[in-house]
């Protein structure tokens, strides 16, 4: 249940998109701003259910709702996640849904840093990446192998000549990605892809059900590169303010 700060604000959110909307007949009535009713209707739940809502009391209405609002209201993209975070729900077209391409500021941050870099979209796959990360990540970004992060930890056998104490490596990753499911577990296609890895590596299968869950932090990353040998890199991560679905991981060359 949202507390009484989050219903109010909601309720204020609300009241002051339908008060922008112009009425389709607004030549020919009193007000010039969208009535209750009208929202309700557009909106298709029940007017005291939208007197409710812009009044802040204690109900929650359903993320089909609330995505019907944010459509009869014609909430920016940036307005609809907000009405979303304010409802404390999880919006279903939400960035999950949307374009599959990296944002352009992503591309130009990667292209822009010298060590090793690349972006990562909500299913852990690699959009873009610089010359320094395909050096180091042999097996995953050179060549037309296998780009899924994920994918390349938990099934390349590069990736375990390449990760010193690969289990527990491999482990926190899969902790940090669950952090990020929170946000995507209703999404098809994160659904098939977390159900296909279960089949096709027993240790991912038993390391999800282990239910570990850890923000990415960054820290240390060492790595047992074939030509450069033990390399210590500071990892870093970022996400673009347009679409915070997306990463931005930077390695830095660790102090000796």
């Amino acid at each position: 249940m949202l507390d009484s700060d989050q219903r109010r604000l909601l309720g204020e959110f609300v009241r002051a998109h339908r008060e922008r909307m112009q009425p389709a007949a607004a030549g020919r009535r009193r007000t010039s701003v969208l009535r209750r009713e009208e929202l309700a209707a557009r909106a298709g739940i029940s007017v005291t259910w939208c007197t409710w809502i812009e009044q802040g009391r204690p109900v929650q209405a359903s993320p089909e709702a609330l995505g019907r609002i944010a459509q009869a209201l014609s909430l920016s993209r940036a307005e609809r996640a907000y009405l979303f975070e304010l409802a404390g729900r999880l919006d279903p077209e939400g960035p999950a849904g949307s374009s599959a391409y990296a944002p352009p500021a992503l591309i130009a941050a990667v292209k822009a840093i010298k060590p090793p870099a690349y972006g990562l979209d909500r299913l852990w796959n690699a959009c873009c990446w610089n010359d320094a990360a395909a050096r180091l990540f042999h097996g995953w970004l050179d060549g037309d192998c296998q780009r899924n992060l994920l994918r390349y930890v938990f099934l390349e056998h590069s990736a375990r000549v390449l990760i010193p104490a690969w289990k527990d490596r491999a482990r926190r990753l899969l902790a940090e990605f669950r952090a990020d499911f929170a946000h995507t577990f209703r999404d098809a296609q994160v659904k098939t892809f977390v159900e296909t890895l279960r089949r096709e590596s027993p240790f991912f299968a038993e390391a999800w059900d282990e239910q570990a869950v850890q923000i990415r932090e960054g820290g240390l990353r060492t790595f047992n590169h074939s030509r450069g040998g033990l390399l210590s890199f500071t990892q870093h991560t970022f996400a673009p303010s347009e679409r915070p679905d997306y990463k931005l991981v930077m390695l830095t060359p660790a102090e000796s």
